[in-house]
């Protein structure tokens, strides 16, 4: 599976230039705020769900700072019943664990199975922050950067009003 070196490797191929921190294990968002104090960046929270048939898999993106219920989730993004994906389907999917899902697990995708939803005030950031396949660091990349390399990992996105 894609971890650190990977994610670094993809980005320094695709000349996106990115601010990196390492810091403690942060698996939750509460965890990770401590952290973020110097990273000039928004800060995304990146939930893993997977249909009711099992069948289809969903990355969804929005800012750290928004909570939303699994059923408003499932109203705005028109895909059925949800529920959050197994850590077995995270690893298979995403070559993931949980508190360490991030777009960058895409490049574990090779089949293009995940389906990512945005939040489409991302837009609006100059610079985005995840973890690099790892929750003891975090990097920030420029906001068109990010748009570049979700379109290098070939994966559907869409964004998405979702508040």
């Amino acid at each position: 599976m894609v971890g650190q070196e990977k994610v670094y490797e993809t980005l320094a191929a695709l000349e996106i230039e990115f601010e990196y921190t390492e810091h403690p294990a942060a698996p939750t968002i509460e965890i990770a705020r401590q952290y973020w104090k110097n990273l000039d960046s928004t800060h995304c929270k990146n939930l893993f769900f997977r249909n009711h048939k099992g069948n289809r898999h969903y990355l969804v993106i929005l800012q750290c700072d928004h909570d939303m219920a699994i059923h408003d989730m499932e109203k705005m993004l028109k895909q059925g019943k949800l529920s959050f994906a197994s850590e077995a389907r995270m690893e298979k999917y995403l070559g993931l664990r949980p508190g360490s899902v991030s777009p960058f697990g895409l490049l574990n995708d090779t089949e293009h199975h995940v389906y990512v939803f945005l939040d489409k005030h991302l837009q609006e950031a100059k610079r985005l922050s995840f973890h690099p396949n790892d929750n003891h660091a975090s990097l920030a990349i420029k906001t068109e950067d990010f748009i570049r390399y979700m379109d290098y990992v070939e994966n559907a996105y869409e964004w998405i009003e979702l508040y």
